[in-house]
């Protein structure tokens, strides 16, 4: 299996990339936190293998920080005799707990060492996969878009460079990146956490990483077979950003009261796809978060540093996407847009397109429209008003059609007068001839507000 010459399971101390002390600290704050645990547990909670659990304990027994508290009647006899024996922290070992505590409140997977790390995201980059025209177009099959906005998107995401898309708000620029995900249908690992000297970063997110679906069985505990379970096996990462995204976000961040560390969005986002939506809407202003990236994109290295001072770097391995509503002229400067290898604007639709979206939303939906319904609406809303049509507003004006006709017991047939009433509930009227300006002196003042 491809997964296991990326990631063999180690089954030695040196070769775990872990020092000793480093291993009887994890294992001891695991039995502080579990009470009595048998090797077959602690391997389960540490990712590690039998032979190195149980090397560790011996080196934990000689330093008088374990005791063996007899046997699990109730555990399996087959990874051997020992991995039944109940070990429990001694009186020092529940003192050396603590002290490793107060220095790292990491209490989970055994990590992987900074240079595993590296070795892996390298031989899985997502630049490795090979993406051909009749994939892009079987992956947007069901999607309506223009070819030529499939093949800027296609090679943008081959070439490793940045690519930054811009359009007016509602164009799908969002929903049709989120899609892009789909050509890397592969795996990747993802590691727990990452062992800088140690230091223990965290990286897996149950938010961001999901768990792929293999079928294959859990290697036996004593047996010299499987991936590195310290890695879990995910679907590429796509870690989508918005106006919620500060720049403290995108460095490593020391949590005091937990004494944990969390590895910053990129970092996560490794081996996958990340997209910054919204750009100027932060509440970082654009040119930080341009300058944060001007180095990775230039030498595909991220540099990091810890609390304690100590730097480091890792792979920057992302398809990386900035997308923005506002001219990218507006947001950063010509240096820096020539650091973006591609800019794709995503245009109103044509109204064929847009009548293909109606059309496939009212299917899609058990929708009915009488027949001139559509006709209506292009020339008696849309051309009156003087208003561009967005790829939203089948979904949004039929959505709220359907409602009305729900609301009074009718069945789901769209007519004229359900899309004039969906339409003036949709869009904000501009005319204000009816509204009075209100003035301080209705609050009591006498200066108009």
């Amino acid at each position: 299996m491809r997964l296991e010459k990326l990631a063999p399971r180690p089954i030695t101390i040196a070769e775990s990339g872990l020092s000793e002390n480093f291993l009887a600290d994890l294992l001891a704050k695991h039995m502080f936190n579990g009470g009595v645990l048998t090797i077959s547990e602690l391997a389960d909670r540490t990712a590690l293998s039998g032979p190195i659990i149980e090397a560790v304990l011996n080196f934990m027994r000689k330093e008088s920080r374990i005791e063996i508290l007899g046997t699990d009647r109730t555990a399996s006899q087959s990874d051997g005799p020992a991995a039944s024996l109940r070990y429990a922290l001694t009186q020092r070992g529940h003192a050396s707990a603590l002290d490793a505590m107060t220095r790292s409140g990491y209490i989970g997977p055994a990590p992987v060492p900074l240079d595993k790390y590296i070795a892996v995201t390298n031989a899985q980059s997502i630049h490795n996969y090979q993406i051909d025209r009749a994939t892009v177009v079987e992956a947007f099959s069901e999607t309506i878009i223009r070819d030529e906005l499939l093949d800027q998107l296609g090679p943008a995401l081959t070439s490793g460079r940045a690519i930054f898309v811009y359009g007016p708000a509602g164009t799908g620029k969002t929903y049709i990146t989120q899609k892009l995900s789909k050509l890397f249908p592969d795996f990747t690992l993802v590691p727990h956490a990452i062992a800088i000297g140690e230091y223990v970063i965290e990286v897996f997110d149950p938010v961001i990483h999901r768990i792929a679906a293999l079928k294959t069985a859990k290697p036996a505990l004593m047996l010299e077979r499987g991936y590195d379970p310290r890695f879990a096996c995910c679907n590429r990462p796509v870690v989508i950003v918005g106006g919620e995204l500060t720049a403290d976000m995108l460095e490593i961040r020391y949590d005091a009261s937990t004494r944990r560390y969390q590895a910053p969005l990129q970092l996560k986002a490794n081996n996958g796809l990340f997209m910054i939506d919204d750009m100027g809407r932060q509440r970082v202003a654009p040119e930080t978060v341009f300058n944060r990236w001007i180095v990775p994109l230039e030498e595909k290295k991220d540099y990091l540093s810890l609390g304690s001072g100590r730097h480091f770097s890792v792979p920057f391995d992302t398809v990386m996407l900035f997308s923005t509503n506002m001219h990218p002229l507006d947001l950063a400067d010509e240096a820096f847009l020539r650091r973006i290898g591609y800019k794709i604007e995503f245009p109103y639709p044509r109204v064929h397109e847009f009548e293909a979206i109606w059309n496939q939303f009212c299917e899609q939906n058990d929708i009915r429209c009488e027949p001139d319904v559509f006709s209506f609406l292009i020339d008696n809303l849309y051309e009156h008003h003087q208003h561009p049509m967005l790829p939203c507003h089948p979904r949004d004006l039929l959505g709220i059609a359907v409602d009305r006709a729900t609301y009074h017991g009718e069945e789901r047939l769209v007519s004229k007068d359900h899309i004039d009433w969906a339409w003036k509930n949709y869009f904000v009227s501009m005319n204000l001839g009816n509204y009075s300006r209100r003035t301080a002196s209705d609050h009591g003042g006498g200066e108009n507000v």
